[in-house]
C-alpha cells in the first residue's frame, strides 16, 4: 500500500518567524504529521490550540524508543521521539474532522522536554507516564513522579533494552530489608503529593478511599484531604492494575496480540479489538468485506449495551439503590447469550481478526437478536421510573460533579462525559469508520455536565445502539467475512499439498504471523467509555515495534480533583460512579 502523503499546506503556519520549514512525515493514516524541534514545540502547540477555529484537545502524548528501529527513512535522527496527538472538536456537524500529530526528536544525551501542562492541564498524567516508562524528564512539570510502577522501581519498562518477560530475569527475592524499604516507600507524605494547609487554624485530616473500596470499581486509591466532611483536595493514585499491555504488544505477533486487547476495557469485549485490527489493516492495506464490517459494528454495539448496563446498575447501587443492579445484570446476561452464540465466548471473545472476523454468523442469530430488540426497550422504560425519576437518586446526582464543555476539552474528556456538556460530537459520525456511515442514529446530548446528565446520555445511547443493531439485522449483506489478502488469510489448507510455495506460505502465516509493511498508523473508535485509539509502529516484522493504547478512562480520572473539591465524601461516590471507568482501561 502506498503511504499517504501529508501535505504541508494543510498544516497551519505554526513556525516561529525565520525558522526552517518543519519536515512533514509520510504516514499510513489520515493524521497530519510534522516534526518540530524541542525548543519550538511549546510555541507550535500553543499556536495550534489558538489558531483552531473551535476547540483543540490534547488527545494523547506518548513516546517511541527509536534505537532499534531500522525503517525511518525521511525522519530526523532520534533516539527517542515524543508524539503529541491533537484532535479538533467542532460544533458544526458537517465540519471536517481534523487531527494533528506533532513529533519531537530527542537524543540519548539530553532526554529532557519542556512540560506542556501550562498549555493543556491533562498533559500532567501523560508526561508522568512517559517519565515513568521511558525515563524522559519534563522540565517545569508540577509533580513529576512515577505513576504506573511502584516508587521503588528503578528501570523504564518501555525502553527497548528492558526485558519483556519475567523469565528473562532472576527469580524474585524479597528480603526483610527490602520488604521494609518497600513499605517505607509507600508511606504517605501529604506535602510531596501537593497538599497544603488550607488555613492557619486547621490541620491535615486524611482519608484513604481505596484501593479496595467498593465504589472505586477496581484497584484504585484516592487520598482525600478533609475539613469535616468537605473535600479540600483529592489526589488519585493509579497503577495498581498495570500489567504492561503495551510492552506485550512488542513480544506478540500481530495476530496473537488480539486476545490481549480484550483485557483493556474488560467490559468492552470486541470493542477493544476494533481499533487494533483497523490500525493493522491500515498498515497492511487490507480492505475488509462489507459483511464483516457490519458484523463488527453489530457486535460492538452489543458490547456497548452490555457495558452500559453494568454502568447503569452499579451507578444506581453506588448511590443507595440495591434492586436495579440485579435487574440490569439479568439483562446483561441476555446480551451475553447472544454474544456467546455468535462468538463462542462471553466477556472476552477476541473475535475480530485482521481483515474481518473469526467466523460467519451462526444459524438462528437473527432470531436471537430480534427477540432481544423487542425485549429491552420495555425494560429501559421500567428503569426510567425505578432510577431516573427516583427523588433520592436525583438528589444525589443533580448538580453534583458538574464541569463545563471548555473544561471537558481541556482535560481530554470524550464519550458520554463530553456529550453530557451539550456537544453532539461522536466519532462514529464525525470520522465514520467501518459501516457507520451507512447507518442512521442520533447523538444523545445533555446540558449540565453533572452526574445525572452523564447517566442520561448513557441511557439514550443504549436506545441508539438498539437502533443500530436493528439496522444491521435488517441490512446484513452477504459475502465473505474475511479479506482475501495474503497478510490476513493463508491459503486454504486443502491447497497446501499442491505445491511447496503454498505450504510454506500457510506455515509461516499460521506459526509466525504476517509480516506487516513498515510504517505508522492509528485507528480510533467511539468505545463504551469514550475514544479508544491504537497507534501502531511497524518496522517491517512479524510483531509491532511500538503499540500505544490511548484509553478514555486514563484521561477521565485526571479530572477527579477538579470536580470534587468543595463537595462531600458522599458526593465523591456519585462522581466516581458517573465517570464510568474500569481500572484495566486506566492502567493497561
Amino acid at each position: 500500500m502506498d503511504q499517504t502523503v501529508v501535505r504541508s499546506e494543510s498544516i497551519p503556519k505554526v513556525r516561529p518567524a525565520g525558522s526552517a520549514p518543519a519536515p512533514v512525515q509520510e504516514v499510513r493514516d489520515d493524521v497530519e504529521t510534522l516534526w518540530v524541534s524541542r525548543e519550538t514545540a511549546g510555541d507550535v502547540l500553543t499556536r495550534l490550540k489558538r489558531s483552531a477555529p473551535t476547540r483543540m484537545m490534547l488527545f494523547d502524548i506518548t513516546a517511541i524508543d527509536e534505537r532499534q528501529r531500522t525503517h525511518r527513512a525521511g525522519q530526523p535522527d532520534s533516539d527517542f521521539t515524543i508524539v503529541y496527538h491533537l484532535m479538533q472538536f467542532d460544533r458544526a456537524s458537517k465540519a471536517p474532522h481534523r487531527e494533528v500529530r506533532i513529533k519531537v526528536a530527542l537524543l540519548m544525551a539530553s532526554l529532557t522536554m519542556p512540560s506542556m501542562v501550562d498549555i493543556w492541564p491533562n498533559a500532567n498524567w501523560y508526561e508522568r507516564e512517559i517519565f515513568d516508562l521511558f525515563g524522559i524528564h519534563f522540565s517545569g512539570h508540577p509533580d513529576l513522579r512515577r505513576i504506573l510502577t511502584p516508587p521503588t522501581w528503578t528501570t523504564h519498562p518501555l525502553r527497548k533494552d528492558h526485558y519483556a518477560r519475567a523469565t528473562e530475569m532472576k527469580p524474585y527475592d524479597l528480603t526483610e530489608d527490602r520488604e521494609f524499604a518497600e513499605q517505607e516507600a509507600l508511606r504517605f507524605n501529604p506535602e510531596a503529593w501537593g497538599m497544603q494547609r488550607r488555613s492557619a487554624n486547621s490541620d491535615f485530616m486524611f482519608l484513604n478511599l481505596g484501593p479496595n473500596h467498593p465504589s472505586v470499581h477496581g484497584v484504585f486509591r484516592i487520598v482525600l484531604q478533609l475539613e469535616g466532611e468537605e473535600i479540600v483536595e483529592a489526589v488519585p493514585d493509579i497503577g495498581f492494575h498495570h500489567r504492561g499491555a503495551e510492552k506485550m504488544g512488542e513480544r506478540q505477533s500481530w495476530h496473537s496480540y488480539i486476545p490481549y486487547t480484550d483485557r483493556i476495557d474488560y467490559l468492552g469485549g470486541v470493542m477493544n479489538n476494533f481499533p487494533y485490527v483497523m490500525a493493522v489493516e491500515q498498515l497492511a492495506g487490507i480492505t475488509v468485506p462489507p459483511r464483516a464490517e457490519m458484523i463488527r459494528v453489530m457486535l460492538a454495539e452489543l458490547f456497548r449495551l452490555a457495558s452500559h448496563l453494568v454502568f447503569y446498575g452499579t451507578m444506581s447501587q453506588d448511590v443507595g439503590q440495591l434492586s436495579p443492579v440485579f435487574y440490569m445484570f439479568t439483562d446483561r446476561e441476555r446480551v451475553f447469550e447472544i454474544i456467546e452464540a455468535i462468538c463462542g465466548f462471553r466477556m472476552h471473545p477476541a473475535w475480530f481478526r485482521i481483515g474481518g472476523v473469526a467466523a460467519d454468523l451462526p444459524q438462528g442469530w437473527d432470531t436471537l437478536i430480534r427477540s432481544f430488540l423487542d425485549y429491552l426497550p420495555k425494560r429501559l422504560d421500567e428503569y426510567e421510573k425505578l432510577v431516573m425519576r427516583n427523588r433520592l437518586f436525583k438528589a444525589r446526582t443533580v448538580g453534583v460533579g458538574a464541569y463545563s464543555l471548555d473544561e471537558a476539552i481541556e482535560w481530554g474528556i470524550t464519550g458520554p462525559g463530553l456529550r453530557a456538556c451539550g456537544l453532539d460530537w461522536d466519532y462514529r459520525r464525525r470520522h465514520p469508520y467501518s459501516c457507520y456511515d451507512q447507518l442512521e442514529f442520533d447523538i444523545p446530548v445533555a446540558q449540565k455536565g453533572d452526574c445525572y446528565d452523564r447517566v442520561v446520555v448513557h441511557i439514550a445511547e443504549m436506545r441508539q445502539s438498539l437502533r443500530i443493531i436493528r439496522q444491521c439485522l435488517d441490512q446484513m449483506p452477504g459475502g465473505p467475512v474475511k479479506a482475501d489478502h495474503p497478510l490476513t488469510t493463508p491459503p486454504p489448507r486443502a491447497k497446501t499439498m499442491h505445491d511447496i510455495e503454498t505450504l510454506i506460505t500457510h506455515f509461516l502465516n499460521v506459526s509466525w504471523g504476517p509480516v506487516i509493511p513498515a510504517g505508522e498508523a492509528r485507528a480510533c473508535v467511539e468505545a463504551t467509555k469514550g475514544l479508544n485509539s491504537y497507534y501502531l509502529v511497524s518496522d517491517g516484522g512479524t510483531m509491532s515495534y511500538r503499540t500505544r493504547i490511548r484509553t478514555p478512562s486514563f484521561a477521565h480520572l485526571q479530572m477527579i480533583p477538579l470536580i470534587s473539591r468543595g463537595t462531600y465524601i458522599a458526593d465523591l461516590i456519585a462522581i466516581i460512579g458517573s465517570i464510568d471507568f474500569v481500572m484495566a482501561d486506566v492502567d493497561r
